[in-house]
């Protein structure tokens, strides 16, 4: 059978609840698995945003392709300039060897009295004048030509894209203010404030809100895309009590989504840790409002019954299945969430969080080739 839709239209048919000709397929395929896929030393991605993009595009041509791709144009020292992970990173062929994956090092580096510096100037003036040299060794003479290096990589990304007749997946990330506060101030230090200082947080908070709303909103809309990625891992019912969540977490994510859903604008929530104690309450979204991405550790099936018609899925082949499974083992699991998540639309066939850095070749190739095959053959 061929198929009758474009991979754009296919992408945005199941975001809007309807039923494409065949399931997307969008992997969370990040530098690291992209390098070890062709047999590129992790080291050589960590340096070189161009050659990260070249890798991705290189496994992309080699699998037959997919739908949009995730956008991976990035190196350890870019996630941190972009104010993507604001934290300490070991990187590959300098801190670590050549061949390790980059690690993050949570340490408690925001102090209780940089919540009310960032309610008072800002998140970006915050983290660019203050709190950006406590996390790199980076010189403040070198921020101009490594910002511009990292907005040049996104740039490759988005040509190399265009080259191949498809459009990259989403055209704005953040981490949710919540989740960036934990990592600054490291999970312990922060679950304290909540409980015993909390009013500081608050300030904090509604301050980030603002300030991601704000910056993300013109960027979505000027590539054109109309989908941005938010980022949670703490904020689950598998962390903190319901009312933890409801305080310093939900309203903040409704103003976010609210604010774009007005512009036209789906939000992907990439969902980390178990949210199955929280799924219900994502039905108070806008219908169609949201991409709920989970990363095997949520009961998908059950996600599906919980927002069955109301919010897209995306997920959620295991990265243990795909580093130590077979490839019988993974087309048997994406043929299942293709019958019961995606029988009626409003799903996305992907990686359970990203593809694993360790993942078996054959086994990359089963997901793809199923998402691809296994509806078609059947029509």
């Amino acid at each position: 059978m061929r198929e009758a839709m474009t991979p754009n239209e296919r992408l945005w048919s199941a975001i809007r609840l309807e039923k494409p000709d065949r399931v997307p397929i969008v992997p969370i395929l990040l530098p690291e698995p992209a390098a070890r896929l062709i047999g590129l030393p992790l080291a050589s991605v960590a340096r070189d945003g161009r050659l990260a993009v070249d890798a991705a595009f290189r496994v992309f041509d080699e699998y037959g392709g997919w739908e949009n791709p995730y956008p991976a144009a990035y190196t350890p020292l870019g996630i941190q300039i972009a104010n993507i992970f604001p934290m300490r990173v070991r990187i590959p062929g300098k801190d670590l060897g050549e061949n390790d994956v980059y690690q993050v090092d949570e340490q408690e580096i925001l102090t209780p009295e940089d919540y009310d510096r960032i309610a008072e100037v800002g998140t970006d003036l915050f983290y660019y004048d203050e709190y950006l040299w406590r996390i790199t060794d980076i010189r403040r003479d070198e921020l101009r030509a490594a910002v511009a290096t990292f907005i040049g990589g996104y740039e490759y990304f988005i040509a190399e894209c265009t080259r191949r007749d498809t459009r990259p997946f989403f055209g704005g990330y953040s981490l949710h203010p919540f989740f960036m506060l934990s990592l600054m101030r490291s999970l312990v230090p922060f679950t304290q404030d909540l409980y015993y200082n909390p009013e500081p947080v608050e300030r904090a908070l509604r301050r980030m809100t603002a300030d991601v709303i704000a910056k993300q909103i013109p960027i979505i809309k000027r590539s054109g895309l109309n989908l941005w990625t938010l980022v949670e891992e703490r904020a689950s019912g598998a962390l903190y009590p319901p009312a933890i969540a409801d305080r310093f977490w939900w309203p903040y994510t409704r103003q976010m989504v609210d604010a774009c859903w007005s512009e036209g604008i789906v939000t992907v929530f990439h969902l980390d840790q178990c949210w199955d104690r929280n799924l219900a309450q994502f039905r108070q979204l806008p219908r169609g409002s949201a991409v709920i991405e989970l990363d095997s550790t949520t009961n998908i099936f059950a996600a599906k019954e919980a927002l069955r018609g109301h919010l897209c899925l995306h997920g959620d082949v295991p990265a243990a299945l795909l580093s130590v499974g077979t490839p019988k083992d993974v087309a048997s699991y994406c043929k299942r969430l293709i019958d019961e998540v995606g029988r009626d639309g409003g799903f996305i066939l992907g990686s359970g969080c990203s593809v694993p850095v360790d993942v078996r070749p054959e086994n990359f190739r089963s997901m793809i080739e199923t998402g691809k095959g296994y509806e078609l053959l059947r029509t």
